[in-house]
């Protein structure tokens, strides 16, 4: 084992055991557990077998596994960054409800 996975693997474990925590504080939903789970046990078992990201980069084309990895985390970033623009706006358009209720309701007080 290189240097290199045995530091991926102790970040791993760390971010995995960061999303048992925060599942625990009830800060993440039973659909973003498995999610986050699954996207760090994957990163664990490439981690161990690094020649099995070869293998799903042959069956689609691609050379070398490395590539498929770096593909695939750019998409999934991608999604992510898309995924806290919407609940951004979502929360903006909360606010701005919110701030319009506190106004009417300090004007109807005067």
């Amino acid at each position: 084992m290189t240097i290199l996975q045995l530091l991926i693997l102790i970040f791993s474990f760390f971010a995995l055991s960061r999303v048992i925590l925060r599942t625990r504080d009830k800060k993440l939903t039973l659909y973003e557990f498995i999610f986050w789970v699954f996207v760090w046990a994957s990163v664990i078992f490439i981690a161990f077998f690094p020649g099995v990201s070869t293998f799903f980069a042959n069956l689609v084309g691609i050379d070398r596994g490395v590539d498929i990895l770096i593909y695939s985390g750019i998409g999934l970033l991608f999604y992510l960054i898309f995924r806290l623009y919407v609940k951004l706006e979502e929360l903006e358009q909360e606010f701005t409800v919110l701030v319009r209720e506190i106004s009417f309701i300090k004007k109807k007080e005067k």
